[in-house]
């Protein structure tokens, strides 16, 4: 399944309660004070309506310092691991990103307002569906969302200035080093269930760096059956 959220840059229309002080309040305690410099990165945290992407039961907790389950055994992630993601990325208006790992749909709307397109790729139906809803209910217009195994990437658009991966695997997938475009960079966690580093992996010159750059906790990848 392929849905095309269509070419744009519009932002979010929230309904009923917006938590805008929360949100503020979550930028600068959470993320400014913590080393994050970036300001198209702080404004779009301060932007983008956490509370839409989380289950209802969920809101209150919504702008809190920590992760979020939202069903299926996958989790929203802490708001200063988006921010931080997205500051390593360095991303420019122009890009073109890949979000492996599309979970509640809340990175890839904060990705959106930072870049022309963002494709991303998510394995479980539901959340496909529940991200894509919310997605367009909330008007963020450039993002191309698919049902598939993320490991594969998505080889037809490449290559991507920049990919993100929202789940935990024990190496770095080929087919993600593949399509990494020239002076592209990529971020993703590598480790077990109690071991893991936020890896940045950077395309130079036909070679790559890597470097850790921060401990994480992310749920494990899952693959297609069989794979």
């Amino acid at each position: 399944m392929i849905s095309l959220l269509a070419i744009g840059m519009d932002g979010a229309v929230v309904r009923g309660q917006n938590y805008e002080k929360e949100r503020r309040r979550m930028v600068v305690r959470q993320i400014e004070r913590r080393g994050i410099g970036d300001k198209d990165v702080l404004r779009v945290m301060g932007e983008v309506p956490r509370h839409e992407f989380v289950p209802s039961e969920a809101r209150s907790k919504a702008y809190e310092d920590r992760p979020l389950p939202i069903g299926y055994g996958q989790t929203i992630s802490q708001p200063y691991i988006v921010a931080f993601m997205a500051e390593h990325l360095l991303l420019e208006p122009a890009d073109r990103v890949l979000e492996i790992g599309t979970g509640s749909g809340y990175q890839a709307a904060i990705l959106s307002r930072l870049v022309t397109q963002v494709f991303s790729i998510e394995i479980v139906d539901e959340l496909i569906h529940r991200a894509t809803n919310d997605l367009q209910r909330l008007g963020y217009q450039n993002i191309l969302v698919k049902n598939g195994d993320g490991y594969e990437g998505w080889p037809e658009f490449a290559p991507f200035d920049a990919i993100t991966v929202a789940a935990a695997l024990d190496h770095i997938p080929q087919p993600l080093i593949n399509q990494l475009g020239e002076g592209g960079r990529m971020v993703i966690p590598i480790g077990n269930s109690h071991d893991q580093q936020l890896l940045l992996i950077e395309r130079h010159a036909g070679g790559l760096r890597r470097q850790a750059i921060c401990p994480v906790r992310f749920v494990p990848f899952t693959r297609k059956s069989g794979d």
